[in-house]
């Protein structure tokens, strides 16, 4: 995928709120956290449009604080010419327009999303007096410009490669996304890297001189608008991701909306107006509560106060760090609740952790530290690197370990977040790679034709943890033509999964070498991207159930495979001269009914599948037992 490496090589952390980029320095080995143009270390991840020109980072967000919209109102319809500010390109990216996510977080956005070409949301915005609309990948793509530029100021040289993070629980579409936004911004990108194992990476490269053991290090990773949790061991400079945990859709805009949430119904309740249509009070009034929320990290009360909020009120307010946490509570024991996760699918006990690393500016909240603290048995929680640069100075490091000569021989072995397999008979997922599996990875797996004379076999290709196959992500459909042959012809298919994450297939009929590779993209036949934590919370909550189509599939088959025989049996003149009239006349209706059992009714139950196989089985050992004794 990418170059050769040419040139220095910068490290990006592409937030949802925040974004920052770092470069690693040869003459003081270390990574340095590159300025912008206002002297900030971190960059807001806005874009902002007018009639007349488009704002990056600060300029943008200084903007949206003070003229979110302009608004006319005429004849008491209200018309928006957008000034338009954008910040949640990494909630949009990879994802459709159709996902309940999406659908959900328009009515919080202070800007119209369409349905695009292929289901893909597009960003509706007035600029420069033309509407256009503009992807998910395309607003990314002007953040990381943005960071590119920074950079490039900074060393005096242009740049064109670079390492991205992404959050450890992006699916195969996000990071893909992900690396097309790279490239539109012009940029080579070396290496996609999980945030969590980029934090780990700069926390263990700044204190592995103090460690003199083998050190279990937990990563707790809470951004504006992403969650992850990662249990890493670092082990004579190897560092093993054990297992990853998290939410795509949790973080710090999600609390920042609950308090907004609180005010509106506050200002609905004094002054009998609802500013929940309105965007640019909603702009206002969100600045204000992130603000507030920011200080309750440090203070026990915080005011919130917005001038000229809507026709003529102005919001003069306090909120207390109680009822901060109140109204967030749930979110908070959702994060934790996945911390336990990570555990549980990592096999570690909580005991065996040394260090608990804190990242991500919501990390900062005391009430979750508190409750993280608490977890741990009052083990003391690390602080001692900056939340908000640490991701991408572990960047800058992978950066750097792509040219050997820049960074002592450190070696990562990341996993993969979600389980990937392909979807057999009855909607059934056969999983080939399990999650937190060690990357890069590549497995075989032997299928076969169940039909004679089949010309054709089509793969469709999931990531996820239902066991129904369907309730996946479908991230593609790929065939293989094949010679015609009996039923049960192997095709070896082949999952390869790069140190990005991205799953790259290979299928081969070995008597024919007929054989298809591609890579699979968000381009693809897929259905609306679920959120992977989703997948796994139903799947652990109705695993009950969702075991009873894969017992139903299970004797579907096996009624299929019997059926087929036994057809085999009774082609066979040698055989079928052998058996009497009577029972012959039975396995033929018999093999009509089970046909009929299988085509004509999808609804029946999996007990009369299973008991009518036993009695069928019975009736053609009875059968062929008469010829073997000569009756």
């Amino acid at each position: 995928m990418a170059k050769e490496y040419e040139g220095p090589a910068i490290g990006i952390d592409l937030g949802t709120t925040y974004s920052c980029v770092a470069v690693w320095q040869e003459q003081n080995n270390r990574a340095e956290i590159i300025h912008n143009e206002q002297g900030n270390r971190i960059t807001p991840s806005f874009v902002a449009f007018s009639s007349d020109q488009r704002l990056i980072g600060d300029a943008a967000k200084n903007q949206a604080a003070s003229n979110p919209a302009n608004t006319i109102f005429e004849k008491n319809k209200l018309y928006i010419t957008y000034n338009f500010v954008y910040a949640d390109a990494k909630r949009l990216i990879g994802r459709k327009y159709s996902d309940i996510i999406i659908q959900n977080d328009m009515q919080l956005w202070p800007f119209k999303v369409i349905a695009g070409f292929n289901d893909n949301p597009m960003i509706l915005v007035n600029y420069r007096g033309q509407e256009k609309s503009f992807s998910a990948e395309e607003i990314s793509s002007m953040i990381l410009r943005k960071m590119r530029e920074i950079a490039e100021k900074f060393l005096e040289t242009p740049i064109e490669n670079a390492v991205i993070t992404v959050p450890a629980y992006f699916n195969d579409s996000q990071r893909k996304a992900t690396i097309d936004a790279g490239a539109i911004a012009g940029l080579n990108v070396k290496r996609i890297i999980n945030e969590p194992t980029a934090a780990a990476l700069a926390y263990g490269l700044q204190k592995r001189p103090n460690f003199v053991e083998d050190r279990n290090i937990f990563i707790f990773d809470l951004g504006g608008g992403t969650f992850d949790v990662s249990l890493l061991t670092i082990k004579n400079n190897v560092f093993h991701v054990k297992a990853v945990a998290g939410d795509t859709h949790l973080g710090g805009e999600d609390f920042d909306n609950r308090m907004m949430n609180h005010f509106v119904e506050e200002i609905k309740r004094k002054n009998k107006v609802d500013i929940s249509g309105n965007p640019g009070s909603l702009r206002r009034l969100r600045t204000s509560c992130e603000r507030a929320k920011r200080i309750l990290s440090f203070a026990v009360v915080a005011t919130v106060e917005v001038n000229a909020l809507f026709q003529g009120i102005e919001l003069s307010s306090s909120i207390t760090r109680a009822k901060f946490e109140m109204i967030n509570i749930d979110l908070f024991e959702k994060c934790m609740e996945i911390v336990r996760r990570c555990f549980v699918n990592s096999g570690m006990d909580k005991s065996c952790v040394d260090d608990v690393v804190l990242i991500g500016g919501s990390s900062r909240i005391p009430k979750l530290q508190q409750l993280l603290q608490d977890f741990f048995n009052g083990k003391d929680l690390c602080m001692s690197i900056n939340p908000d640069e640490a991701v991408a100075y572990g960047a800058a490091v992978q950066a750097a370990m792509l040219n050997v000569k820049y960074v002592p021989n450190l070696t990562l072995r990341d996993v993969i977040p979600l389980s990937l397999g392909t979807s057999e008979k009855g909607d059934i997922m056969d999983v080939v790679i399990p999650r937190n599996t060690s990357i890069p990875i590549t497995k075989k797996k032997t299928y076969f034709t169940d039909v004679d004379n089949q010309s054709r076999v089509s793969f469709k290709v999931y990531e996820g943890e239902s066991i129904i196959a369907s309730e996946n992500n479908l991230l593609g459909v790929f065939s293989l033509s094949l010679p015609l042959a009996p039923r049960g012809l192997p095709i070896q298919v082949y999952f390869a999964i790069d140190a990005d994450g991205i799953l790259n297939l290979s299928a081969e009929e070995e008597t024919s070498g007929t054989k298809r590779d591609i890579t699979v993209t968000h381009e693809t036949e897929s259905l609306s991207t679920e959120e992977p934590e989703r997948m796994i919370q139903e799947a652990e909550n109705f695993n009950v159930e969702d075991k009873k189509p894969e017992q139903k599939a299970k004797a579907m088959n096996d009624l299929n495979d019997y059926l087929y025989h036994v057809r085999q049996v009774i082609a066979n003149n040698d055989v079928s001269s052998l058996i009497s009239p009577v029972d012959k006349l039975k396995i033929y209706t018999a093999v009509v009914k089970g046909q009929n059992l299988l085509d004509g009714n999808k609804d029946e139950e999996t007990h009369v599948l299973v008991d009518f196989l036993k009695e069928f089985q019975s009736m053609v050992d009875s059968a062929l037992y008469k010829i073997t004794i000569g009756i």
